[in-house]
């Protein structure tokens, strides 16, 4: 399957604690460059993340951006830890014993303090779990996504090559008398600039440069490199440097049809060819 480097993908995951929402949205690029925007208490997540990007896009700049929210608006029941109470009495009796003057602390004091309230944090372990398994999700889709714009792109380029196979087809019965044509037109010139030529010495003459000018050969390595990428649009998978290799070929081809054509039926297809060739070139610079 063709893929294009264009892709988007995002969803959004709620657990208990945090709310997380992953994003990614790709354009197209000569290698695979990955750039992440996350939030410091999520950096650890970068390599792993990384590693699942990697292993299901081959090219394009991806940006990945990895967010957590509080879900501190969801009802909870707050108790104290009994275990950092206890502990937070100990310290302030400790503190009463050396420093028998100090004030003691308040309720607000004692609910403000650290771990009273239990820890609000996750551990990383599940919140490396959770993410991961969002971000499986999300990278899924943006494949898929990338997929269909792939097939997009791989129908457009079919339908470019059909257009392409026509012209040829006109071209080709074109080529016998257009350069017979040319031909007695040449001969004709000849035979008025030199009148001592003799008429055999005119033949080899124009023979020889309609030898040059003959383009069948152009017309045929058209065909086998239209071959060539409807084969490699069949195949699929990282086709894209490969296309476009093949669209620079065609491109030559097409350039030395219309250089070489000796009749204004057969320049006008080559320039017609050209502009086909250019616009699948442009779509190809999306293909992964």
């Amino acid at each position: 399957m063709i893929k294009s480097m264009t892709g988007y993908a995002a969803q959004s995951r709620e657990l208990e604690q945090v709310s997380l929402h992953l994003e990614l949205k790709s354009v197209n690029a000569r290698f695979l460059d990955i750039h992440f925007r996350v939030g410091d208490e999520l950096r650890f997540l970068e390599m792993p993340l990384r590693e699942l990007i990697t292993s299901r896009a081959g090219r394009g700049k991806v940006e990945c951006r990895l967010q957590m929210q509080s879900a501190a608006a969801k009802p909870r029941d707050l108790m104290p830890n009994p275990v950092a109470l206890a502990h937070l009495k100990e310290m302030e009796a400790a503190v009463r014993r050396e420093m028998p003057g100090a004030a003691a602390l308040g309720v607000a004091d004692i609910l403000r303090w650290p771990g009273i309230l239990g820890d609000e944090s996750l551990d990383p372990e599940v919140l490396q779990e959770a993410c991961m398994g969002l971000a499986a999700a999300v990278v899924e889709e943006f494949v898929a996504s990338r997929a269909r714009e792939g097939e997009k792109l791989a129908a457009m380029l079919r339908e470019r090559i059909a257009r392409m196979r026509e012209l040829v087809a006109q071209a080709e019965p074109l080529l016998p008398q257009a350069l017979a044509d040319y031909r007695e037109r040449l001969a004709q010139k000849l035979r008025e600039a030199v009148a001592s030529l003799d008429e055999e010495r005119i033949r080899q003459e124009v023979g020889v440069f309609a030898t040059r000018i003959d383009v069948a050969e152009e017309l045929s390595r058209l065909s086998a490199h239209m071959d060539e990428t409807e084969r490699v649009l069949r195949q699929g998978g990282a086709a894209g440097k490969r296309l476009d290799f093949l669209m620079q070929e065609l491109n030559r081809e097409a350039n030395t049809l219309a250089s070489k054509s000796v009749s204004g039926q057969v320049t006008a297809i080559a320039l017609e060819l050209k502009l086909l060739i250019e616009q699948m070139r442009e779509q190809v610079q999306n293909i992964e």
